[in-house]
Order: C-alpha cells, then structure tokens, then sequence
C-alpha cells in the first residue's frame, strides 16, 4: 500500500518512518511548516531507547495534500479531526480509507464525514515527543492494534498489520479504545501536577482517585474493555502497580498532555474526552485542566490533592449527604499557607458563582457576585475553595427536608451535630484537613465533637463576616475545623488575618468549670473521657484549679433569647412570605422568635453581660478553662436550638459566644457506643495563641 501520513507528529511521525525503514511509499503531511522543511531538508530522525534512525522522506502542509490518497494515517490531535477531514474527504482515492491514530473515540466523527466503510480503527500505546523540527524521541514499545469497526477480518487490515511494526489485528478494537481512554483519563490526572507518571501513579494517596476516573469511564464502555501494557480492566488496582513498571520503563516521562500543558502551552484533547464521558470526577480533571490552559493554574501537585478531595468527597462526602455544591476549578492565589489544602466553605457563607443556599428553599439568592471576606483570605493564602457544604437550615438549628440531615462519619445512624454539620462531616471522614463554619452557640464546636475532629470558635469579632448570612449580630462568628490543632490554628490564622503561632508554652493554671463537668445530663462515659483529658493537661505540667461562673445559670435562657430574637430581625419578612417554606424545626424556632419581647431582649443581654463578668473572675484564677464540649455524644438528630434538648446540646458551648471568648474543642476518646467525645478550652478574648497552644500540647501528648 502507498501510504499518507496526516500529523506527522509523535505518532505520526514515529510510524511513518518505520514504514520508510522498511520500504513503503509514505508522504508526511503536518501543519507546522517547519517540522515539515526540516524533514525534506534533513530527513526524519527517530531518537531515543527503541531505535536510533534517520530516513529520508517527503512532507508537505495540508494545503499542499495531493488527491488519490489511498490508505491514510491519520494522526493529528482529536480537535483537529474536524479541520483535517476537511483537507482530505477530497483527495481520498475511490478505493481509500482512513485509519485513525487519534487518542479518543474519532471514528464515529471520521464514519459520519467520509461513511464508515472507509474507516478503519487504531489503538496506539507507545510513548513518543517531538523534540524539534524534524525530530521525534520514542520512548518505548508499546501494544498497536489495529481492526475494522464492525470486527471484520479483511484484506486491508491484514495488510496494515503486515506492514506497520508492532501492530497487531484485533475484533474488538472499540474494547481497546474504551481502555485506553480509561487510562487516558488516568493520565489527564496526572498531567495536572510536575509529577513524572509512574511517580504520580506510584502515589499511594492518589491511588482512589485514578481508580475512581478509570471506573467512571468503563462503566460508559459499550464494548468490552481490553486489556494492554499491564492495564487490566477486571484488575484496576494491581493495574496501577503494573502502570507504574511499565512507565519507568519508558524513556517518555511526561504525557503528552502535560508537555501540551506545561511545554507547548497549547490546548489539550480533554474536550474530546468529554465528548463520551459526563462522569463528576471527569468533569473535575477537565476543568482544572481548562484553568490551565486558559493561564489560571499551572501544573503542580496542589492539583493532583485538590482531584483527590473532589474523588474522596464523591466517595465519602456524598454518602453523608455532607456537600450541597462544588466549587469547579477554584481561583487562588499561586502561593500561600495554605497551599496544596482543599477547603470547604460552610453555604452560609458566599462563594462566588455559588448560591449561598443556607440549606433552605425559602428566599434562595441569585449566584454570589463576590466572595465573603473569609473567602477571598482563604484564596489570597493559595487555598482551594472546593465545594459548599450542609448545614442546618438558615444556621437556625432545624433541617429543611429539601436538604436533610448530614450523617456521622463515625456512624451513618447518628447526625454530624449542627449547624456546620457538612464542614464537620467532610473533615472528619477525611475528605479534608479543614473546612470553615460558623458558630453562634456552638455551631463549629458541636458538630466537630460529634465528629472526633478540632474545631474553633474565635474571639467574637475577630474573623470579618462581610459575606456571612447572619443569624444573631451579638453571636456570629467564623472559624475553623480541621483535623489537628496545627490546621486549625493555620486556617484561624487566615480567617483572622494575624498570626496564631504554636508555640511552647510553660506551667499554667487551668480552671476546670467544676458545674459543667458534673451537670447531670453529662453522661457517664463522656464525664469520663473529659475528666482523663483534664488530668491529662495536668501530667503535661499544669496546675488544675476548680472555678465556679453562678452565672453560667443564667446562660441558656439569655443565649436562647437573644439569638432568637436577633434571628427573628433578619427572617421577619421572609418568614411572613414563605411560612410553610421553611423546615417544621425552623419555622418552630421563628414562631417562638416573633413573641420576643423588646423588654425580654435586653434582659437577656444583661444576661450576657453577667455571664461576661462570670468568665472575667474564673480567668483571674486560672489562665485557661475547661470542661467538657457537649453532654453526650452525637444523637439520632439535631434538636433544635430554643428547645430544651437543644439548651442541653448548647448548654457548655453557648456561654462562649455570650462572652465572646474564644474556644476549641479537642477530641478526647471514645464515649457512649463508641462515639468521640470532646474536651473544651476557653481563653481570655484575643488570646487564641495560647489556647491552641495548650491544645496543641495536649493533642501531641495526650489526645491522640
């Protein structure tokens, strides 16, 4: 057969000159004038591991393209099929066909245009770049096969097969494609870091992550898969283990979708992958490498961790019904403490692009035209805003059926605790390190103690809360959860916009709040695990002091009524609007708002200015206070703030915010069932330093 070769790039070209080598009549053709007056001029060089060869051969660029082409190779990029077919429909012989060297699934493309009887499909492996003008590196031998569409053993094909080294028939050779495109979008992965590909692949903590993608993909397969070059698709895992051999045994170490990303700067074939596949994590890899095309990202591993949050919160997010949306792509700064670090923003807090659902049907807003405060400090610090998560409606204390209850990483029959409840749920099932809630009575601290993870309620006032829909102005704040103490105090340190360094720290005086640790409704086990966590601070070196705040009495009917009515303030016309809109819990919660008195309001601000004075005699008997986060681990549901069991859930974490202290909890063992209990620390207002370095002391010595 007389052969043309369209793209005569590393494919292309690689094969062209194997059939030069071996005596058969080839053109080149390539739209880059250059590579094609390099390879008239000098020949067309092979380098690299395989073979060292240079043959003599003739180009030309498209427009140049004779007719009574006979067998076509084509091999340009998937984007370009289009464009090519145009040049050569015309200049087919009656009797010439076309085969396809194209990564993706370009048949039905080339069957449509020129009718399927002239195509013949291709399945292409080895590894090859061009290196300049006229010269292409070959990294290594790798599975060709070749055969026709509908399985056919034909004259034509056996002739291909007799002619091109290392191919191969086949009468499946839609079943090769559909694996190679599952480990193609393994390598659309990996192409998004600097990693070399067997190193990114012998990565353990991105293992689920290109499992997750070649899955996605063959469950779309309409032929069955085949498997090549150690891939296996009825052994995806141990296939990972023989794609890492197989690629450091290839002078190849890169893609060439990273070189078209990190080199060439060029855009990639990733739409055509789209084209067959809708999967979510899919659509993930192709936006992040959209962003780096379009100069918004660049090649590095933070992208590689952000595709393993997005995989991790598909597998273990979803499930706990923890994620309202993603956040595609995130813009961040290129560098910053929180580099490399996916984080979730609570969907109270606007993101922009994103509707700030509040986890309510009732007065949804059109998408956010900017970011919260608290946002935009998390990307200025290089941090990835992935996705939005769950709460309780409007941050109230009450589930709107439309989004229901977040569930408990620990147990799927228990709630992740209110209201940060998605941000609490995706840490502690490890989808991420840290996540920002908010906290108004305990709205950080609960659910992170239900979850076993650290979360922090800042110095009232200290975290802007421009962007934040509010539920009480006296109350509010932003902070952060985090799987150690570290993480939240380098998220805190972000949100609050001034150092929060850990530090050692020497002998302290820690007060133990003598009438929290033994209220009656702690329940047994939790007492207990507090009670070791407390002698634990005192084995680190501390002295323990008891302290008594009589005030704290007051705490709940103050803390209730004031967040009420401040609550009521902000829903009073939506409520009398869209009554039945809202969950039965919220719209409880607001019926009780709306009978608040003026009179009633400023008594229980009183309240908390007694309750203020309350924690300013404690702290001048010890430096830091403890006691126990939450009387019992989590429960079957939420109950709702302003109701008596919601007074208990509130009844430790609420007076913080009254006083507008700062405090963490800190996960201290397991409790009743099994289940985390949490430990909490207090602090003078503006000393979160100290707090979390006391913590920090304790994690490391004590907690863990």
């Amino acid at each position: 057969m007389r052969y043309a070769v369209i793209g005569a790039g590393a494919i292309g070209g690689t094969v062209a000159a194997g059939l030069i080598r071996d005596g058969h009549e080839v053109l080149l053709c390539d739209a880059d004038a250059e590579h094609v007056a390099a390879i008239n001029a000098d020949g067309l060089r092979i380098e690299g591991p395989v073979e060292e060869l240079t043959v003599a051969a003739t180009a030309v660029t498209p427009d140049a393209l004779p007719c009574g082409l006979g067998a076509v190779l084509l091999a340009v990029k998937a984007h370009h099929t289009a464009a090519a077919v145009e040049h050569l429909a015309p200049r087919l012989a009656p009797d010439g066909f076309v085969v396809s060297l194209q990564n993706g699934f370009n048949e039905d493309r080339l069957a449509a245009a020129l009718g399927s009887e002239r195509v013949v499909g291709a399945f292409v492996n080895f590894g090859a770049d061009v290196v300049g003008p006229g010269r292409i590196m070959r990294g290594n031998r790798a599975a060709f096969w070749i055969g026709e569409l509908d399985g056919a053993d034909t004259p034509r094909v056996r002739g291909l097969v007799a002619d091109i080294a290392d191919a191969r028939q086949t009468a499946n050779i839609h079943g090769f494609l559909w694996s190679k495109e599952a480990y193609g979008a393994i390598l659309f992965a990996t192409a998004v870091s600097d990693l070399e590909i067997a190193d990114a692949l012998a990565e353990p903590r991105y293992r689920p992550l290109y499992l997750a993608l070649a899955r996605e993909v063959l469950a779309a397969a309409t032929a069955g898969p085949e498997p090549f070059d150690g891939f296996d698709p009825d052994d995806l895992d141990g296939s990972i283990d023989r794609l890492v051999e197989f690629n450091r045994g290839s002078a190849k170490t890169h893609s060439g979708i990273y070189r078209d990303l990190a080199v060439r700067h060029r855009k990639t074939e990733v739409d055509n992958m789209l084209e067959v596949l809708d999967g979510p994590l899919v659509r993930q890899t192709a936006a992040l490498i959209h962003a780096i095309e379009d100069g918004r990202r660049v090649c590095e591993r933070a992208n590689l961790e952000l595709l393993a949050a997005y995989e991790r919160m598909e597998r273990l997010g979803r499930p706990l019904n923890a994620v309202i949306a993603t956040v595609a792509a995130p813009d961040r700064a290129a560098d910053g403490p929180l580099h490399r670090q996916p984080i979730a923003i609570k969907d109270n807090i606007d993101v922009a692009g994103q509707v700030t659902t509040n986890a309510s049907t009732v007065g949804v807003p059109a998408p956010a035209t900017a970011d919260a405060e608290v946002v935009a400090r998390v990307r200025a610090a290089a941090g990835d805003v992935f996705c939005k998560t769950n709460l309780l409606e409007y941050g109230a204390g009450s589930v709107n059926p439309a989004y229901g209850m977040t569930y408990n990483p620990h147990n799927l029959s228990r709630t992740s605790g209110g209201s940060s409840s998605g941000s609490a749920a995706l840490v502690g099932a490890g989808v991420c390190e840290a996540a920002v809630g908010t906290d108004s009575g305990g709205s950080i601290r609960v659910p992170a103690s239900y979850c076993g993870i650290v979360g922090v309620k800042p110095t009232t006032g200290s975290v802007p809360a421009t962007g934040l829909f509010p539920l009480s102005r006296t109350c509010d704040g932003i902070g952060p959860l985090a799987t150690t103490v570290a993480g939240a105090a380098r998220l805190l340190s972000v949100l609050q916009g001034r150092p929060c360094p850990i530090e050692r720290v020497g002998r302290l005086k820690i007060g133990v709040v003598r009438s929290q640790l033994d209220d009656p409704d702690v329940r047994r086990l939790v007492r207990a695990r507090v009670s070791e966590g407390i002698e634990a601070l005192a084995g680190l070196g501390h002295e323990l002091v008891d302290v008594e705040i009589p005030e704290l009495a007051v705490a709940d009917d103050a803390l209730g009524t004031i967040v009420l009515r401040e609550a009521w303030d902000v829903h009073a016309d939506m409520y009398r609007a869209e009554r039945e809109r809202y969950g039965l819990g919220t719209r409880a919660l607001l019926d009780l708002a709306s009978r608040i008195t003026e009179p009633e309001y400023r008594d229980a601000l009183a309240d908390a200015d007694r309750v203020t004075a309350g924690f300013a005699r404690a702290f001048a008997q010890a430096d830091i206070l403890a006691g126990p986060t939450m009387a019992y681990v989590a429960p079957p549901e939420d109950p709702p703030f302003g109701t008596p069991d919601g007074d208990v859930e509130a009844r430790f974490t609420g007076p913080c915010n009254l006083a507008r202290i700062p405090a963490v909890t800190l996960p201290c063992g397991p409790a009743e069932d099994g289940l985390p209990a949490g430990l909490q620390l207090m602090s003078v207002a503006d000393t979160e330093p100290l707090l979390l370095s006391v913590a920090a002391a304790y994690e490391e010595g004590a907690g863990r």
